[in-house]
């Protein structure tokens, strides 16, 4: 059993968080569940390892599935050297956490800005990375984020500094998937924003390079791209853009989707990560 994780089931992973330590020093908590070919999860913004829960459930029959959380996301650890909050250093991150676990290799799946985060890896190590995922890409492309959406944010930041927490919970995420999207969703899912609540500010604050052509040309693994055809239009112009790109990618559309879609159509993310994974296995 590797790192406590192999032979564990979705039914608990989520409930029993383990600890690994990096080689910075740092202190890491992840979900693992099931045995396999690694596959490492990134989640995005106000998220954790919780996020990944029906990949962790839906995955794990023929793989590890791992799914840490990045520094300053929940739990909270004790730990006094935490890195700054950036997207270089949770990039970092995933790579440390890959070695740390003793794997060669391993699939990478990230989610928006966590699809950022394993993207920035990917460049920075390609030879760590087996096949890469990415579900509704999340940073912006070299003309930047659109005004509204730098609007929202913004409008998102002032509700959280006047004490109104859920209400700026909400505008944000309303803003990268629909409206009234943080109203349909489950409990459990609103705590998990609400944990990471105090890293919205930062995040905001740190800039996501921009998706580049040159990057994409060069980086010579297979990838998929999964965007929701109701998601922003951000995401899927960054999915149409990597997918036109990349040198082996491929591309689906998750009809009736929209930024949650690991949550809302897990059947068909999972059954479409599968077959890719299944395929790139060598």
């Amino acid at each position: 059993m590797r790192n406590g994780g192999r032979g564990s089931t979705g039914a608990d992973v989520t409930d029993k968080a383990r600890l690994k330590r990096l080689g910075d020093g740092t202190l890491i908590a992840y979900a693992s569940a099931g045995s396999g070919s690694p596959v490492v999860c990134v989640h995005g913004a106000l998220c954790d390892f919780r996020y990944w829960e029906p990949q962790l459930r839906g995955l794990a029959d023929r793989h590890e599935v791992l799914a840490p959380s990045l520094a300053h996301y929940h739990p909270p650890l004790p730990d006094t050297q935490l890195p700054a909050f950036g997207w270089r250093q949770h990039a970092q991150q995933v790579l440390d956490f890959i070695q740390a676990c003793g794997l060669d290799r391993a699939h990478l799946i990230g989610h928006s800005r966590g699809a950022a985060v394993a993207w920035q890896a990917a460049i920075a190590q390609p030879q760590r990375v087996r096949s890469l995922t990415l579900l509704d890409p999340g940073a912006p492309q070299e003309a930047g984020l659109p005004a509204e959406a730098e609007a929202l944010r913004a409008q998102a930041l002032a509700l959280l500094d006047a004490g109104e927490r859920d209400a700026g919970l909400a505008c944000f995420v309303d803003s990268v998937s629909q409206p009234g999207a943080w109203k349909r969703s489950s409990e459990a899912f609103r705590n998990m924003v609400r944990d990471n609540a105090a890293t919205l500010a930062p995040q905001l604050a740190d800039a996501l390079p921009p998706f580049r052509q040159a990057d994409a040309r060069a980086l010579e693994l297979p990838v998929l791209l999964l965007d929701g055809a109701l998601s922003p239009a951000q995401y899927r112009d960054n999915a149409a853009a990597l997918s036109a790109w990349l040198p082996d990618a491929r591309r689906h559309t998750i009809a009736g989707a929209s930024h949650g879609m690991t949550f809302t159509h897990p059947r068909r993310c999972n059954a479409l990560i599968g077959q890719f994974l299944a395929e790139h296995e060598g």
